[in-house]
């Protein structure tokens, strides 16, 4: 495949208005990657449909697979009715069902008049597993043998059917029933003696997802086991149902690590860079109007400390300094507990530790910022007292944020709410108002030292 980092794709699709032999043309795409095709199909829609007519059935249900949603059903819509009868049929499963589910009634009536029978029940029942599941991820499309079968038989079947299905990394060997019973590994098929029976080199014990299972558990078994594919089963009778690929899974990964993040900033997942201006307004006002409110309960600690704050203005000019490192302190808790609860690394058995991980972090990290900010105020307003109460101000802020941003996420999960979409509000509530609550509260207890 040609590089665009190596060869000019551009000059190269454009010979393609010019060229009229079919296998002139064939040979043209196959040395370009789908992905550079697409990338420069966006920067070029005015030749978008003159471009697209020339290309083979087979190149375009490529194309199709690997674009994103919207241009999977763009490309669709701008190719001949004559041509959807070759292409439709030939998209993989699992891309067909996520542009399904993305289209308006119209559209989807469209595509299902260009599936026959069999294929329009099998997709029907791919809708009706949530699209955040492995059945709603998985593809149908996947090889698998019968135990009695030789190497050289395998071989021979993998020739005349792989070019139709999945990339055959592994084949599943199943019963009559379809029940799962083993795998084998394509470079086993390939290395094993002619005579070889599969039952002979096949695993038993597969490691397999329930097709109820939610993405992101499918996720941390491809990152724990690095697998290329993995089996989708029914768990009532282990009849294997799909397979689900790790280009799949890479999407499931960057789309959950964006969710997280949008969530962490208080952000609509669908608001896109270039959204339109009152979705955008749409989407942040909520958790601003709720940042609103819990900045007020914070405030309202300081409005009980007026009058130590009117006797003594310098502490106001310190007050942010010890809530925005409580801030940031839990925002890095917050992160490690939102990533190990959501990769499944966090569990009943290592809670403790962790939790004495990151109070002893607090504690290091407390008397270090501590110290330093103690010495910079005593050398700003000439005072060991003033310095000694941020210092302490400070070490139980930042305990605080620790414990917040241990127990927040904890308990969040515990009532089924997305930890990255909640965590943030509360936690900084908590360390806003601990913050302020202990600097000012020594302030007045000390206050003679001080004036």
């Amino acid at each position: 495949m040609i590089s665009i980092y190596n060869k000019n794709i551009e000059e190269i699709i454009f010979s393609l208005l010019k060229e009229t032999d079919k296998e002139k043309i064939r040979e043209i795409v196959e040395e370009i990657h789908p992905v550079d095709f697409l990338e420069f199909l966006e920067n070029y829609e005015e030749e978008f449909y003159n471009i697209i007519e020339k290309l083979p059935d087979d190149y375009i249900v490529e194309l199709i697979n690997e674009a994103e949603i919207e241009d999977k059903l763009d490309i669709i819509n701008k190719i001949s009715e004559d041509r959807k009868n070759n292409v439709i049929p030939d998209i993989s499963s699992d891309e067909l069902v996520d542009m399904l589910e993305e289209a308006d009634e119209e559209q989807k009536q469209d595509i299902f008049e260009y599936l026959d029978e069999e294929d329009k029940d099998e997709i029907k029942e791919l809708l009706e597993y949530p699209s955040d599941t492995a059945g709603g991820i998985m593809a149908t499309e996947f090889l698998t043998v019968k135990e009695d079968m030789t190497m050289d038989e395998t071989i021979a079947y993998l020739r005349k059917m792989a070019p139709d299905y999945q990339t055959p990394y592994y084949v599943y060997v199943v019963d009559d029933d379809n029940i799962l019973k083993g795998v084998v590994q394509l470079r086993q098929i390939l290395t094993c003696n002619s005579d070889t029976k599969i039952k002979d080199e096949m695993i038993t014990s597969v490691i397999s997802v329930d097709v109820n299972t939610d993405q992101e558990e499918v996720a941390v078994l491809f990152e724990k086991y690095g697998f290329a594919s993995m089996p989708v089963v029914d768990e009532k009778n282990n009849e294997i149902l799909g397979i689900i690929t790790f280009d799949d899974i890479m999407n499931v990964i960057t789309e959950e690590h964006t969710e997280d993040m949008y969530h962490m900033a208080g952000l609509d997942t669908e608001e896109e860079l270039t959204g339109d201006i009152l979705t955008s307004v749409k989407s942040r006002s909520m958790w601003l109007t709720i940042n609103l409110f819990t900045a007020m309960l914070a405030s309202s600690v300081v409005g009980f400390f007026e009058g130590t704050i009117s006797q003594i203005v310098a502490l106001a000019t310190f007050m942010p300094i010890v809530a925005g490192m409580g801030g940031n302190a839990a925002t890095q808790t917050l992160t490690i507990m939102i990533r190990g609860i959501a990769m499944g690394e966090l569990n009943y058995e290592n809670e403790k530790d962790v939790l004495k991980k990151e109070l002893c972090v607090a504690i290091m990290d407390g008397l270090i910022i501590g110290v330093l900010i103690g010495v910079i105020t005593y050398i700003r307003v000439r005072n060991i007292a003033f310095g000694v109460i941020i210092s302490c101000a400070l070490l139980f802020n930042i305990l605080i944020s620790a414990i917040g941003g241990f127990f927040v996420p904890i308990t969040l999960k515990k009532f089924n709410i997305d930890p990255a979409v909640a965590s943030s509000v509360f936690v900084t509530t908590m360390t806003d108002m601990a913050g302020f609550g202990c600097f000012l509260g020594l302030a007045t207890i000390f206050m003679k030292y001080l004036t």
